[in-house]
């Protein structure tokens, strides 16, 4: 056995651990993918994953081929998963099958021998991660999971909303204090987290090291296809949301704030794409406000249809809560639309004076007050919109993209591995074996 020299430089060896992980989709499958793509443009990257995710990367690797990817499917056995459908028992299963694979990821150091360990999916600082076991550099991130409502709007939830918010509360707070989860926390090399307020959560846990790197975040081709959205510079003002209808989705509060907007500009409209639990809650509301006939609950409809009526739309409504994320607003932005949100969690990462309006939120009747008013600048003045649409597109294009967070995890990588060889060149201590014929940095 000998250690590498400088002189003997390899591709980084990178171990990702992926729950959702499955190429054309979003939310969470969706980052598991571009995590690895991206990596994979530095690194040889060995990927475990769920066998459910199976069929469809495989699919995808018969098109496209990943030379330098490996893709390890675990499940949890029949009998210890039958209580699990589609989202019922989720995180039970979840913090199940990442005790589940610790013995593989074991076998499969001992073979490989990796450099750098990496926690991607579930994107959540409430559970552990096995990879905290390996004596190997241990990024943990991005996770989020931190962020919170300010108490003063569960008020303003339906009683539905209300019940999440304890049990997720109770979710987060189980997670500060799990001994797996604050040993994961403690053996994290870096922890990168979605929002500050997570970033808070993960030093308070035992992180040493933290950085915030938010996840939302398009690739070029996609970036390319919302860019070709056209500007809009004629027909009545039209507002717009995309997402599910959640209670912490603050749909209830845009809507309070469109019907006093109707107040000054009676020929305005609001359109609302997506479903979910609270529609019949925002319908009623619509009703009683007697603004029904000016908003268009569009429901949920394809891509494609999604960017048609984007383009006939001017301003986005985004007043979400605690989103650790944001990629509606992201994707917004690229089709040139600027965006209204909250100084909250993911979107407030995203959103600045240049190519939208963050309000603050310190209570319900404030909040709608300073929706309404930025909503009112925009209606009146069509030259801002436009300037601050095209300066959405910019940040897009230069920082809210896959390939400039890559560029970051890289920078990340290297960092951790010159310090590892400085470490071991003060010390004289040889790092564990990654082969035969080599050992990696760790």
């Amino acid at each position: 056995m000998r250690v590498l020299t400088n002189k003997e430089e390899r591709p980084i060896r990178v171990l990702l651990s992926a729950y959702a992980c499955e190429p054309s989709r979003g939310s969470e499958p969706g980052i598991g993918w571009n995590w690895m793509k991206q990596i994979s443009r530095f690194a040889d990257v060995w990927v475990i994953t769920r066998k459910s995710n199976r069929a469809a990367i495989e699919k995808f690797l018969e098109q496209e081929p990943m030379a330098n990817v490996a893709f390890f499917y675990f499940d949890l056995p029949r009998w210890a998963r039958f209580w699990k459908k589609g989202g019922r028992g989720l995180q039970l299963y979840y913090y199940l099958w990442q005790i589940g694979i610790g013995r593989t990821v074991r076998h499969l150091h001992r073979s490989i021998g990796f450099d750098i360990v990496h926690h991607v999916t579930f994107g959540t600082c409430w559970f552990p991660s096995p990879l905290s076991f390996l004596h190997v550099p241990f990024v943990w991130g991005p996770v989020g999971g931190g962020e919170y409502a300010p108490w003063k709007f569960w008020r303003s939830y339906s009683l539905r909303g209300k019940l999440h918010e304890i049990v997720r509360t109770m979710g987060r707070l189980r997670g500060d204090y799990d001994p797996f989860v604050r040993y994961t926390a403690r053996r994290s090399t870096l922890a990168l987290a979605t929002t500050a307020q997570t970033k808070g959560i993960l030093r308070a846990i035992g992180c040493k090291t933290t950085q915030i790197l938010p996840h939302a975040a398009l690739d070029e081709d996609e970036i390319s296809r919302l860019q070709s959205v056209p500007e809009r510079t004629s027909g009545r003002f039209r507002i717009f949301s995309v997402g599910r209808m959640l209670h912490w989705k603050g749909l209830h509060l845009g809507l309070r704030a469109f019907a006093r907007l109707r107040q000054e500009l009676p020929d305005s409209e609001y359109w609302i794409m997506g479903e979910g639990p609270e529609a019949g809650n925002l319908k009623k509301l619509a009703r009683d406000l007697g603004i029904e006939n000016q908003v268009v609950f569009v429901g949920q409809v394809p891509r494609d249809q999604v960017l048609a009526k984007i383009a006939k739309c001017d301003v986005m409504l985004h007043p979400t809560l605690h989103d650790s994320s944001g990629w509606a607003s992201v994707e917004a932005m690229a089709c040139g639309r600027p965006v209204v949100c909250f100084d909250l969690a993911g979107p407030a990462l995203q959103v600045d004076s240049d190519n939208g309006f963050k309000v603050a939120a310190e209570s319900p009747e404030q909040a709608i007050c300073d929706l309404t008013s930025a909503l009112s600048f925009l209606a009146n003045d069509p030259e801002a919109r436009l300037r601050m649409g095209r300066a959405a597109r910019a940040k897009v294009a230069s920082e809210l993209n896959w390939s400039r967070k890559a560029d970051r995890i890289r920078g990340f990588y290297e960092e951790m591995l010159a310090t590892c060889r400085a470490d071991l060149d003060k010390s004289e201590v040889r790092c564990p074996t990654s082969s035969t014929t080599d050992t990696n940095w760790a």
